[in-house]
């Protein structure tokens, strides 16, 4: 058996909590009552073993129902962290950041909550392990992080607070 997962650090920025509000909103006053009517259609057609509309809707709503529960409780438990940390120059929560590692290359992060990670921007999780080791760091500073690869060794190169500065963030009419 596997041990337990560790539990996931309940803060979310502003925009992330909204995000999660708005998808929560979306699939209880929206898309539920849609499935809803959509299997008591399904329901009146008579035979329900074998009718696969019937049986796709049970399912799809299930699946609603389960992510609208997790939503709700979590929604409960987010800490909503607002602006950035009076220690502007050390890496915290909401921070942008832009690390170099060993072999030169330049790689540009978000530190966000685990609600809200998102690969393709660059937005990891506080509770990852680059995060994790990156906390409270400053520009210039050197650290190791035991990622799934293997130890890399990093330097903090920037740190922001801001998106319209933060590094590594295209600017619109730039370029």
């Amino acid at each position: 058996m596997a041990p337990p997962q560790a539990a996931s650090t309940a803060i979310i920025t502003r925009e992330g909590h909204a995000k999660l509000k708005a998808e929560f909103d979306y699939l209880w006053r929206t898309l539920r009552p849609e499935v809803v009517a959509a299997l008591s259609a399904a329901a009146a057609e008579g035979d329900r073993s074998e009718n696969a509309e019937y049986i796709y809707r049970k399912k799809q709503l299930g699946e609603i129902d389960r992510r609208v529960r997790y939503l709700g409780k979590r929604l409960e438990t987010l800490k909503v962290a607002d602006g950035a940390p009076t220690d502007r120059s050390a890496v915290y929560f909401g921070a942008w950041i832009a690390l170099e590692d060993e072999n030169g290359s330049s790689q540009h992060y978000r530190i966000v909550g685990p609600d809200e990670t998102d690969a393709q921007k660059g937005w990891i999780s506080i509770d990852s392990p680059l995060a994790r080791a990156a906390l409270k760091k400053r520009v210039d500073d050197e650290f190791v992080a035991e990622l799934p690869g293997g130890r890399c060794t990093f330097v903090i190169v920037d740190v922001r607070y801001d998106a319209e500065s933060a590094p590594g963030v295209t600017r619109s009419g730039s370029g």
